[in-house]
């Protein structure tokens, strides 16, 4: 019995150190849009080549960001190798559950940051299709990345593979299935998870007595 903990202790170890070097660089990716969209949507800057220039790569790594919540087929994987339910329990699915809710609110504070951009601008009617739009983008950025491995840098790097491997791809019916389910589940996910986010964020602060005299006479 106690060889047989040893082994699946160590099976299991193994495998979190076999993920944690793809969980930290997908979460070092999805990280990258927040601090653009702090740096670009949060500070009072005019609209030079250099903020359009942090504009477009903020596009170009958005998709990153909810790109995590593809990852659960890892965890499918990890679930059929470890076979442990305490283990895949206590262990693995919170560690999966963290990794994914990071990249993915990494993705929400980006799109709010924006919205608070283009409402400071006088532009708030435009946050609505701004939102669909860019889930629209990040659900084909999204499929690039899982289905046919494109990086954000391949826009420099190969920006004809991109171009003609990219939308030939895309245009079949079942990436065009994929991609619509994916956004209807961008859309969903970040309808609630915006509120919940805000709703933290713009909780009212616990009531003060303004003096103990009041207190005591009420």
């Amino acid at each position: 019995m106690k060889t047989e903990l040893v082994e699946l202790i160590t099976k299991l170890v193994q495998l979190l150190r076999n993920n944690l070097g793809w969980m930290s660089w997908n979460l070092f990716l999805a990280f990258i849009p927040l601090a653009l969209s702090v740096s670009l949507f949060r500070k009072n800057r005019g609209r030079s080549w250099v903020w359009w220039l942090g504009f477009i790569v903020f596009y170009a790594f958005l998709p990153n960001a909810p790109y995590l919540l593809t990852d659960v087929i890892h965890l499918i994987d990890d679930i059929r190798t470890i076979q442990s339910v305490w283990m895949i329990t206590l262990a693995l699915i919170p560690l999966y559950v963290l990794v994914i809710f990071a990249g993915f609110e990494a993705y929400i504070i980006s799109l709010i940051n924006l919205g608070y951009y283009l409402h400071r601008i006088g532009k708030s009617q435009w946050i609505l299709r701004v939102e669909l739009i860019t889930h629209a983008l990040s659900a084909v950025g999204i499929y690039w990345g899982r289905f046919l491995r494109f990086n954000s840098w391949d826009f420099i790097t190969q920006p004809d593979a991109v171009l003609t491997k990219g939308v030939e791809e895309t245009l079949g019916k079942q990436p065009l299935v994929i991609i619509a389910v994916t956004i209807v589940i961008l859309i969903g996910l970040y309808a609630i998870m915006k509120r919940v986010t805000l709703g933290w964020v713009r909780q009212p602060k616990t009531e003060i007595p303004m003096n103990s005299q009041q207190t005591k006479n009420g």
